[in-house]
């Protein structure tokens, strides 16, 4: 089992190991992959933060930092939420088993060692002792022990208690987990809640989880899984105090709990909450990590737009703000700007973005929205967005300085994980497709294959009897200028690329919540979403496609294509196609003991996706910003949920200039590359 003493990582150099390895040195820099070198392997920003940043006296204590108010959350229940939004403010407030560095690294969080010695089929946690569950306030509440994982994990896996959110990786992974989801769905409601994961519970019977002592979970896989420590740092093995549970009342309460009466084991709590409004985090007396740079507090201020953050950071009121094109443009033109040498590259996200179709539309009164359904089950209609769309414009609204690094192609986000030989994954997908992706111009557009493919769809659908320009409506929060100049220019992109004659892009809003009022009622044409990695493995973005499995959260939340059912001749060869896929993901899901073979099956299956243009690949998220904070000094997830964790973050109250983080950049670049 790797074990940390004194700032040191010592292994058992099995070939599980070696693997398990391969998948967190593939965060590293392209030619950093495959198996790492013992002797060089530190813990990393753990220590180093730390000594960099507690004794600056220019250090900020009392954070503040924006966030657009349609970034609102919605739950504090972190093993229930799928969502970003969710997300960057819980990981915040609960601890899980892993956490990552500001290399990409694996680092001890709650659990202090762990390993597999079988080739992956165990994986061993021991949770570190000194973990306190906390009230609001910072006073103790309960110990945070093995038993809370377990709680947690039967919390997931019960149908009743979590309505079927976060289960698709222990279904994947361990032993037993779908059976008992299963199970409880066969309960009734109170029957459900009355479970619990106590010693010769029937979660304990049914799913490979034991817990040898207090301090030690052992899960069981169902096949040899090299990359679940990665899984570690994910939400679905996040901890559940029983104790809060029962102060709540049971399950409802749970369900419905706020930061006053929610319990805490992460850095900070949650002292204020005004929805819409903001959020003011203050630092957990008890937190077990004392050796961490924390803030003393952290104010998170929602503001209607980027432009408003940019007044609120001249202003001296935030510590953060993205700029939007025309902040770049203002700040860039005039020497005299007093922001003009403090532009700094932003956080690039980790988030590979796409334009989901939805393949089963309905019109705002319910009745199916045919012309759209049958268009977009078609072909050639699909390959005309994909060889015709220029999003340069787009791109333009997040990087006006080069908006080529929001160029995306893929499915996977970059650098999730490498080949033995350091080969990054995208590139076996874009060998695969026959792309060259130069830099300069956007790689996969072609005007020629584009009107061909237009030309076609065009007859064949109006064989059908789709009636054109077809209608596309994109839906925009009502509130937002940012939001309405964006989908502005892409109003503009559909039309000088592909024709208002082809398509019309209808720019409509809704008030609150895009699910509720969109999403689920089934009425977008298209949406822009991204995903994330939970975990480092390419299954975790190409599973999110299949058809026919409740798992696949696109397949069955956005583009509605597990309910197409009913074979038509409008529809087969879309169903046809999506089933393909399906089986070339499953292909490569079986294979284990071969990562270059595994990585070699999902690029196939991946090409297969965009060549078939089941999905559009749209834009990277990076930008420019003003920042007092050190960006390279950040957690750096390629998976999981915790880029946003405010924990060891270096800043300085006046700003860093350009140069400044150019310097800071090229020195995280060494350092991991010396690693």
């Amino acid at each position: 089992m790797k074990k940390y003493q004194g700032g040191k990582r010592i292994m058992k150099k099995t070939m599980s190991r070696i693997l398990a390895l391969g998948l967190t040195a593939s965060l590293l820099l392209t030619g950093c992959g495959g198996s790492e070198d013992e002797g060089n392997d530190t813990v990393g920003a753990s220590g180093e933060a730390n000594a960099q940043g507690a004794g600056d006296e220019n250090a900020i204590k009392d954070l503040v930092y924006p966030r657009l108010a349609t970034r609102e959350l919605e739950t504090f229940n972190i093993l229930y939420s799928q969502r970003l939004e969710d997300h960057e403010n819980l990981c915040n407030l609960t601890d899980g088993l892993l956490e990552v560095d500001s290399y990409g690294k694996l680092q001890p969080c709650l659990a202090d060692e762990w390993g597999t010695e079988d080739g992956g089929k165990t994986w061993t946690f021991h949770i570190r002792d000194g973990v306190k569950w906390v009230d609001m306030n910072g006073e103790e509440k309960a110990d945070c022990n093995a038993q809370d994982f377990a709680t947690g994990l039967e919390w997931v896996l019960n149908f009743h208690k979590n309505d079927s959110s976060n289960t698709s990786m222990p279904f994947e992974m361990i032993e037993g987990a779908e059976e008992y989801y299963e199970y409880t769905k066969t309960l009734s409601k109170e029957e459900a809640y009355a479970l619990t994961a106590g010693e010769g519970s029937k979660f304990r019977e049914m799913v490979g989880i034991d817990l040898p002592d207090d301090q030690t979970i052992v899960y069981t896989c169902i096949n040899p899984t090299p990359y679940f420590d990665t899984v570690g740092t994910y939400v679905c093995l996040y901890p559940l105090a029983q104790g809060m549970v029962d102060e709540l009342g049971g399950p409802d309460g749970v369900k419905s709990m706020n930061n006053e009466n929610m319990w805490y084991n992460g850095c900070y709590t949650m002292t204020e909450y005004i929805q819409g409004n903001e959020k003011v985090l203050t630092k957990n007396p008890l937190y077990w990590d004392q050796n961490c740079t924390l803030f003393d507090t952290v104010t998170i201020r929602m503001v209607e737009s980027s432009d408003v953050a940019y007044q609120l950071y001249q202003s001296g009121e935030l510590d953060y703000c993205d700029l939007t094109e025309s902040n770049i443009k203002t700040i860039s033109e005039n020497e005299s700007n007093e922001f003009h040498d403090y532009m700094v590259p932003g956080v690039a996200s980790k988030y590979s973005f796409q334009y989901h179709f939805n393949y089963n539309k309905m019109n705002e009164d319910g009745t199916p929205d045919t012309n759209w359904n049958t268009a977009i089950a078609n072909e050639a209609f699909r390959l005309s967005w994909y060889y015709g769309l220029d999003f340069t414009n787009v791109w333009k609204r997040s990087d006006a300085i080069n908006p080529m690094n929001c160029e995306n192609n893929f499915y996977t986000m970059k650098g999730l994980c490498y080949t033995s030989d350091g080969t990054e994954y995208t590139e076996l997908v874009a060998k695969e497709l026959g792309l060259e992706v130069n830099g300069e111009t956007p790689a996969r557009v072609d005007k020629a294959k584009a009107e061909q493919y237009k030309k076609q769809a065009m007859e064949e659908l109006s064989a059908l009897g789709v009636t054109f320009p077809v209608e596309v409506d994109h839906y925009i929060p009502a509130s937002s200028q940012t939001a309405l100049d964006s989908a502005n220019v892409l109003k503009n992109t559909f039309s000088e690329c592909l024709g208002d004659d082809y398509v019309v892009l209808n720019i409509n809003t809704y008030v609150s919540k895009v699910n509720s009022e969109v999403i689920q009622p089934h009425l977008h044409s298209i949406i822009n979403n991204g995903w994330g990695a939970d975990y480092g493995d390419p299954q975790n973005y190409l599973g999110q496609e299949t058809y026919g499995s409740e798992q696949a959260y696109y397949s069955q939340q956005y583009s509605f294509i597990n309910e197409i059912t009913e074979e038509t001749p409008a529809n087969k060869a879309l169903l046809d196609t999506y089933k393909e896929y399906t089986k070339l993901v499953e292909a490569a899901n079986a294979i284990t003991d071969d990562m270059d073979a595994r990585y070699a099956a999902y690029a196939k299956a991946e090409a297969y996706l965009l060549q078939h243009a089941l999905v559009l690949p749209v834009n990277y998220q990076q930008g420019w910003s003003l920042s007092k904070i050190d960006n390279t000094s950040r957690m750096n997830a390629m998976y999981g949920v915790q880029n946003e964790k405010m924990k060891n973050w270096r800043t300085n109250a006046d700003g860093y200039t350009t140069e400044e983080a150019k310097a800071l950049a090229d020195e995280h670049a060494a350092a991991m590359k010396a690693q």
